[in-house]
């Protein structure tokens, strides 16, 4: 059995995407890592180059800004990365997107399980969701708890939506939620971890892809620093950070310091109604699913 790391990237670095530490949290897990990296002027190709390991097969792409809606060129970027991948069973994290060391012996006995089990077409991992300081984590349904993030390779999945989730191809043409299973490891979402200038940035051009420029300007406008106060509530984290995200950690602490989680506005009755009933029970309701879970 052989397994496909797969990621995609573009100007990676200018939006300050951890998209090396990303792309190096995979290769331990990996017999080959594909990355898409799109057409970027920021040294993101160079960054990811220099990683230097056997296993990393870069993939030059040239995004098709033409495409419409825009943010589908997301999933054909994907697309073009899974569609190289050889293994067997393929690992896909997006550039913000980083697994710890403590879950890849979970990660690799759920995966050899689910190859001798036809009927698991992929595997789900919960997510942590870092806010405005590497301390944090959003909680609530304001977050997606999980998402797949590893596949069975058949040649008939495909990237879906914005590249959040992905399908399968039936024979008549249609397309359908993968079986997948739910595995005890997590996904370090780190895309709401960046100095206010480069999320404000990010968040501006990241937009274009479903806004115009005049939303753009209301929303976003320019000159300023984000403003972290458009969450409803995190807790701090307990856990440890992937140790390869320990460096950059190390650097952000001057302006991660300033996020301050008591001046976040009070969630609205329906959501704080909602989170209580999942903090009591499980149970989200009128959870999105990418995918159909099974045994």
């Amino acid at each position: 059995m052989q397994i496909s790391g797969f990621s995609f990237v573009r100007n990676g670095l200018r939006y300050g995407y951890p998209v090396v530490e990303s792309l190096r949290s995979l290769l331990p897990l990996c017999d080959e890592l594909v990355v898409a990296v799109g057409n970027s002027d920021d040294g993101t190709r160079e960054a990811i180059a220099a990683i230097g390991s056997p296993k990393l097969r870069i993939l030059d792409t040239v995004w098709d800004d033409s495409v419409q809606p825009r943010w589908r060129v997301l999933a054909q970027q994907t697309q073009i990365a899974l569609d190289a991948c050889r293994g067997d069973w393929c690992i896909y994290l997006q550039a913000d997107e980083v697994l710890h060391e403590q879950d890849y012996e979970t990660i690799l006995q759920a995966i050899r399980q689910a190859d001798r089990q036809r009927h698991v077409e992929a595997l789900v991992l919960w997510y942590y969701h870092f806010y405005g300081s590497y301390d944090y984590i959003g909680v609530g349904r304001q977050w997606y708890r999980r998402e797949v993030r590893i596949l069975r390779n058949t040649g008939q999945v495909i990237s879906w939506g914005d590249a959040q989730g992905f399908r399968k191809r039936l024979p008549n043409g249609r397309t359908a939620l993968l079986r997948a299973r739910q595995i005890s490891a997590y996904v370090y979402h780190y895309g709401w971890v960046r100095p206010p200038e480069v999320m404000l940035q990010k968040l501006r051009d990241f937009h274009r892809l479903w806004h115009d420029e005049e939303w753009i300007a209301q929303h976003l406008p320019p000159g300023e620093l984000f403003d972290y106060r458009s969450a409803y509530a995190v807790r701090h984290f307990e856990g440890t950070h992937p140790s390869v995200m320990h460096e950059r950690i190390a650097q952000a602490q001057s302006w991660a310091a300033a996020f301050d989680p008591t001046r976040l506005p009070r969630a609205p009755l329906r959501i704080r109604l909602s989170d209580w009933l999942e903090q009591l029970t499980g149970w989200r309701i009128g959870e999105y699913r990418n995918f159909r879970l099974v045994r």
